[in-house]
């Protein structure tokens, strides 16, 4: 399994913030535009804007099944592998699927590969408003009936306002605040410091 998260130069996240998610993932490589000091950094083939650069991780860069992240992921113990994709359910529309920690099969990714490359322009037109939002709104259509991550992996914003709930794994930040954004200490002393 390759664990693997995406840095698309030129918005909010900066190498740093591959480097402090590297340091909780140990063997995480990054598809980038730019390189990042003390990671292993694969370049990033296509000019697709912010979170679509995600779907790159479908692509041939990659080989096997990969464990998807993206920066604004606190990782304290990696999740069992799991038999097959597993995304995540939507942190308030359970219906839904999220896309910020993924484990995603070989043959999933392909299969997900080909739709978006078909037509990658359309497909980033279309996925602009909810619930067909970005990213996760195009993967929506090919992997958002797969498994679904537990409570092993939870949302900062949902799940951690009293501190970390027994038996998280993973933390998800999915927007404000940041990880690094939140002073690590009291209920909060789990956060890694940037």
């Amino acid at each position: 399994m390759i664990k693997a998260c995406v840095l698309r130069s030129g918005g909010e996240f900066k190498p740093e913030h591959v480097q402090w998610l590297a340091r909780q993932v140990p063997g995480l490589v990054c598809l980038s535009d730019v390189l990042v000091e003390g990671v292993p950094t694969i370049p990033l083939v296509y000019d697709w804007p912010g979170w679509w650069a995600k779907l790159e991780m479908c692509g041939p860069s990659l080989q096997g099944d990969v464990l998807m992240m993206d920066l604004d992921t606190v990782v304290l113990r990696a999740p069992d592998e799991p038999d097959g994709t597993t995304v995540l359910r939507d942190f308030t529309q359970p219906d839904l699927m999220g896309s910020g920690f993924m484990y995603v099969t070989a043959a999933d990714r392909e299969r997900v590969w080909e739709a978006f490359t078909a037509n990658p322009q359309a497909h980033m037109a279309r996925c602009t408003k909810w619930p067909s939002w970005g990213d996760q709104g195009f993967l929506q259509d090919h992997i958002g009936r797969a498994a679904k991550w537990g409570d092993e992996v939870r949302s900062y914003k949902v799940h951690c306002g009293r501190g970390l709930p027994e038996g998280t794994d993973v933390v998800c930040f999915h927007g404000q605040p940041r990880p690094w954004a939140v002073k690590p200490s009291g209920k909060d002393a789990w956060i890694p410091a940037l």
